[in-house]
């Protein structure tokens, strides 16, 4: 199913599940009240004093919970801060179940205060079904309270955060990009507009606000091209912060019947980062969860090597994905949309280069990388397991051949030379 981008971006702000279910929940207890004084009901109803104790008691009671709720999720917070890293607040935070899970405990609250306001009752003999409702309403939110002490307790460990940004990483990448093996290639004479419109003083679009671009409606600006007769060339990527007056698109095409806002509109710029389409967040958040596990405040280099893990886990599957794509077209094979280049490579120095540096003292961390290079290599291409191998002569180079102990320098030459079997380059090998 498609989520309207506007949606999406609603969805990655902590308040906004929570709001959602609020306002619900203020509907509902006004639908009860109507439904209190409109029908009447002999089952399962209380007479005005029980409905009162009832509700006050259930709203006092959800309002703590809701209170023990949020201290917990700042103790979480607090722990990713100083263990994990600050970017990872945001994944727990905007995660479907800690919202929801407090979506229904304000809901819950409020449905009981509202109901409690609206309250009154012509004579003593009037019964009630609405406190009925609420006690129902409370039961729920216990067993919520029971699943959310279940939920912090997963998302504590650093094992399952890992995880969590790994598979929510991968669906972006499978999301937005192509297989390699689907693409037709861009020939340079099907684009011969790209070299054509150098010549041609183009016109800036500016963006009107500062923030991280944290998506592009590509479809909606190849149709919007198309239907203006323009060609765009997108000047900003995924995941940059953007200054206010900042180019943000060069456009070629007929000045009159431009109309700049529809081409912003398929840019959408926030406060913060997200891993929707910027994939790039995803693995900076793995780089440093593994980074400060290994500084010396840390020392946890099972941690570390999971972390590597799971960047391999995510450059295998970006290893098999068009990334090199620049040029649009539409449906007609005429050029539209001209993007950034992106190369593989590229992202394999991101994910590598600083953990190179810092865990190059640890034989366990060096094995891990040098692992994790097997594993992309083993499920790509030739093209992919040269640029893995080259990759790795880096890493070697790194490392302090001088202070390596016997037995630590035979396990490295073993993984080294399984690497250069695995990649085709087993005449390349040296030993260190």
């Amino acid at each position: 199913m498609n989520i309207h981008p506007t949606l999406l971006v609603l969805r990655s702000y902590f308040w906004f599940t929570p709001a959602l279910y609020g306002v619900i929940s203020i509907l509902f207890a006004i639908l009860t009240s109507i439904l209190d004084h409109s029908v009447m009901i002999n089952i399962l109803t209380v007479d005005l004093s029980l409905a009162q104790t009832l509700l006050s008691t259930i709203t006092s009671s959800l309002l703590t919970m809701t209170t023990i709720s949020f201290s917990t999720i700042m103790v979480v917070l607090t722990t990713y801060l100083s263990q994990f890293s600050p970017r990872t607040m945001q994944d727990f935070l905007t995660d479907a179940s800690t919202q929801r899970i407090l979506g229904v405990f304000i809901g819950g609250f409020l449905y009981s205060l509202v109901l409690l306001l609206l309250l009154k009752g012509d004579s003593a003999d009037t019964l009630y079904i609405s406190p009925v409702l609420a006690v129902i309403y409370s039961i729920i939110c216990v067993g919520y309270f029971v699943f959310f002490v279940h939920h912090v307790g997963r998302w504590i460990q650093v094992s399952n955060l890992i995880h969590h940004i790994t598979n929510k990483t991968i669906i972006s990448i499978n999301k937005n990009y192509e297989d390699e093996s689907t693409d037709a290639g861009d020939e340079p004479w099907k684009d011969w507009e790209s070299e054509e419109i150098k010549l041609i003083e183009p016109i800036y679009i500016f963006a009107p606000k500062a923030g991280y671009l944290l998506l592009i409606e590509l479809e909606k600006l190849i149709n919007q091209s198309k239907n203006d007769d323009s060609i765009v060339k997108i000047e900003v990527g995924l995941g940059d912060y953007i200054e206010e007056g900042t180019t943000v698109l060069s456009l070629w095409g007929k000045r009159d019947h431009l109309d700049i806002n529809h081409y912003l509109s398929f840019f959408h710029v926030g406060e913060e980062r997200s891993t929707i389409q910027d994939i790039d967040f995803g693995l900076t958040k793995l780089v440093e969860i593994t980074l400060r596990a290994l500084s010396p405040g840390t020392n946890d280099p099972n941690t570390a090597i999971s972390g590597i893990r799971a960047l391999a886990k995510i450059l295998t599957v970006l290893a098999g994905k068009n990334l090199h794509r620049s040029f649009y077209n539409d449906d007609l094979n005429n050029l539209r949309v001209i993007n950034k280049q992106r190369h593989f490579q590229d992202y394999l120095y991101k994910c590598y280069y600083q953990i190179r540096h810092y865990g190059i003292d640890d034989v366990s961390v060096v094995a891990a990388m040098i692992d994790s290079l097997q594993v992309i290599a083993a499920q790509n291409g030739t093209k992919t397991k040269k640029l893995i191998w080259e990759f790795s002569l880096y890493i070697q180079q790194g490392i302090k051949r001088e202070t390596l102990l016997e037995l630590d320098r035979d396990y490295l030459n073993e993984k080294i030379e399984q690497l250069s079997i695995q990649t085709k380059q087993g005449h390349s090998y040296r030993s260190l």
